[in-house]
């Protein structure tokens, strides 16, 4: 059965949530009384789908079915997550929760994405207190994973554990605040730097220009694989976090800031940063700004998955729970077919200056799928580590049709020989129908101790013997022992 969440108001924040749920296979309903919000959620969704399902190496779950209703008792009809993200008037939102609660179901959870407003304050006057709680997400919410989860303890224990459940779920990495504070955690630190901003602008002292580039040339960059601690810890050198507070410490005290004061937003400076932000970026527009945005976070956050580590980790640990590949020989449904050894998307850093996959990247679908297939049959991390693996002696691909970004791929393979210390295989790799390449690969089974050809343990040579047995019965492939000729 298909989960439904529920968006009150389809701004930047509720089109993200739409996008991040309905991608994650939700049915999502939305209300919002603005004329536009179709088209708005509609131009959101387009930029997720080209780039979300690229942060994963394993296919998304299709898509849920979007609708639009007039009435908030109409939107939230079946929904167990009602996401409130409209303006940050306090009234405003505490009265859009008497309406939802007069129609919502009472287990449903009830977030909200303000970036201010403590839960308690949400919570006042509300019919069940106990349903409410804070969910503020960061733009665009389809790509980051933070969400800041702040509850009361008037929402107990168990909608907290299902509403961190359920963001984990959908990919998104829950901070469980155990205080509640003004702005949260985040954006605290956001003011922080946008009031020294503000300063060194109305000073005269640097350009919009330049406090970007200072920020993502340098410490943005750290920040977002370490964090603030991490980072000050690496820069103590060896002697740690205690060397660093000891020597840089004393520079906290020293008239460097002007956070504790804010500048008056004048018209004169609100012109200076509107003028300077139009010279630094009026080039481009708003949705090619988010095209720039969004690839170079997908690519921050695929560098970081190949690291495995902080945002990344997230979508591992999401990738490993999925389970549309088989990872050993009894999980296949039917042997006798060929064997499904990708399906994933194209991700935007996989395509080149045609607009379309790039070669380089054939060949590493065709390697995941190779590496599947030895691990269907048994040649996995464990047999590895015993001093036995395959290497690929030579490869032919055969490049039939184009592919692009975002789009969904597949990889099916046949076993052409599986006898002796031989392992000849033969993928094909699809979008929907359509045949897009052929790889033809012959691995070699060796010693890892010696680097030489060595026969199989019984552990994967029985396996893949019986697959290739079971795949003997199908049509030998066409393109099969071709070499590169004229036509």
């Amino acid at each position: 059965m298909t989960n439904t969440a529920a968006i009150i108001g389809g701004g930047v924040i509720g089109g993200g949530w739409a996008a991040r749920f309905l991608l994650a296979g939700w049915d999502v309903r939305v209300f919002d009384p603005d004329p536009q919000a179709q088209r708005k959620i509609g131009e959101v969704l387009d930029n997720a789908r080209r780039s979300l399902p690229g942060l994963s190496d394993v296919a998304l779950p299709d898509e849920g079915q979007l609708s639009f209703h007039d009435a908030m008792s109409d939107a939230v009809d079946g929904a167990i997550w009602i996401q409130e993200s409209v303006p940050e008037r306090l009234e405003l939102k505490r009265k859009v929760y008497q309406t939802l609660q007069e129609h919502c179901a009472p287990d449903a959870v009830i977030g909200s994405s303000t970036s201010g407003f403590k839960p308690s304050e949400l919570q006042g006057c509300a019919t069940r207190p106990d349903q409410i709680v804070v969910c503020h997400p960061f733009n665009p919410v389809y790509l980051l994973p933070l969400v800041e989860l702040v509850t009361t303890d008037l929402n107990g224990d168990d909608l907290p554990a299902r509403a961190e459940t359920i963001l984990r779920d959908i990919g998104m990495f829950p901070l469980r605040l155990t205080r509640e504070i003004d702005a949260h955690i985040a954006d605290r630190f956001l003011e922080a730097v946008w009031r020294e901003a503000l300063w060194m602008i109305k000073d005269g002292i640097a350009t919009t220009a330049e406090i970007d580039e200072a920020i993502r040339m340098g410490f943005g960059l750290r920040w977002a694989q370490m964090g603030l601690f991490e980072t000050y810890r690496i820069a103590g050198g060896e002697a740690g976090m205690r060397h660093f507070i000891e020597q840089f410490g004393p520079c906290l005290s020293w008239p460097w800031t002007k956070l504790m004061d804010v500048p008056d937003l004048t018209d004169d400076l609100i012109n200076a940063i509107a003028d300077q932000s139009d010279a630094q970026s009026g080039m481009h527009t708003i949705r090619e700004l988010e095209r720039i945005r969004d690839n170079n976070l997908v690519t921050i956050l695929r560098g970081l998955k190949a690291q495995d580590w902080g945002a990344g980790q997230v979508l591992n640990v999401r990738d490993r729970n999925s389970t549309a590949l088989a990872a050993s020989l009894d999980q296949v449904a039917d042997i006798s077919q060929p064997v499904l050894t990708v399906h994933r998307a194209v991700p935007l850093d996989w395509t080149d200056y045609n607009g379309h996959m790039n070669e380089a990247r054939y060949l590493q679908a065709f390697g995941d799928a190779t590496d599947r297939l030895m691990m269907i049959v048994g040649c996995d991390a464990d047999y590895i580590a015993t001093g036995g693996s395959y290497f690929t002696a030579e490869t032919h691909i055969r490049h039939l049709d184009e592919i692009h970004a975002g789009a969904r791929i597949r990889v099916e393979t046949q076993v052409l020989n599986g006898a002796g210390k031989k392992m000849h295989l033969f993928h094909w790799m699809y979008a929907g129908d359509r045949l897009l390449a052929t790889g033809e690969h012959m691995l070699i089974h060796v010693s890892l101790e010696t680097r030489k050809a060595s026969e199989p343990a019984a552990s994967v040579a029985e396996p893949l013997a019986r697959l290739a047995d079971a795949h003997a019965k199908l049509p030998r492939p066409e393109g099969a022992g071709a070499a590169i000729g004229v036509r």
